[in-house]
């Protein structure tokens, strides 16, 4: 890897907001999730939370190569786990959606920790995820249309998200604890090595301020 990139991809992790999260409920529309996918990245979100819509999307979540293999995707097996699991976590979770009691999108404060809740198109967030919900929000239309294709809508969130984050200067300096960096760093500047340990059940080794290996690389008994 050239110094350039790996100074690049330090950037980028220095710039992880770990209290900042998407929860997508139910999706079924591949293009949707690497849609949202992208959106997470662009903002610095780590980590997305995902309910699959449909059993048979599973694998192409976990393999598809694109903006995913930046992004940390933890897949949920029901709503109430997800949102039991962010709420666990110290989220407030703010969902987009289509009632009365949802308020502008822009009112949120976004500085805070968050996970911003998206259903489907058609029939929105669960009652269940709803029963857990701190606030509702909406994106106002000006047309006939009710709603905007969901990772649209989760952009025009996640940008508002970053401009306030921005303004409070949450991109300055990094905010992800010292254990997620290096683990991460080890597998964004390492990928071959990062699917030997995995495939090994090895740890990491350390790395040095390039990016190198600051001690051996631990070996499988079976080599």
């Amino acid at each position: 890897m050239t110094p350039d990139r790996q100074a690049r991809l330090d950037a980028v992790l220095a710039m992880r907001q770990p209290d900042l999260t998407v929860f997508a409920e139910n999706l079924h529309k591949p293009r949707n999730f690497s849609a949202m996918v992208r959106n997470c990245d662009a903002v610095g979100i780590n980590e997305m939370h995902v309910l699959p819509g449909e059993a048979d999307l599973r694998k192409h979540w976990n393999t598809s190569q694109g903006a995913e293999k930046w992004m940390r995707i933890k897949t949920h097996a029901s709503a109430k786990a997800a949102c039991t699991f962010l709420k666990a976590r110290g989220f407030r979770l703010v969902a987009a959606h289509l009632s009365d009691e949802a308020i502008d999108f822009k009112k949120i404060d976004y500085t805070q920790p968050v996970a911003v809740v998206l259903g489907t198109e058609l029939f929105g967030v669960s009652d269940t995820t709803l029963s857990f919900v701190d606030q509702q929000i909406r994106i106002p239309m000006m047309g006939v249309t009710q709603s905007l294709n969901v990772s649209v809508a989760c952009a025009l969130v996640l940008y508002e998200a970053q401009r306030q984050r921005q303004a409070a200067g949450m991109y300055d300096c990094c905010r992800l604890d010292q254990e997620t960096l290096n683990q991460q760093r080890f597998e964004w500047l390492h990928p071959v090595l990062t699917d030997y340990c995995r495939r090994h059940g090895l740890d990491y080794p350390a790395l040095d301020e390039n990016g190198d290996l600051a001690e051996p690389m631990p070996r499988s008994p079976a080599d």
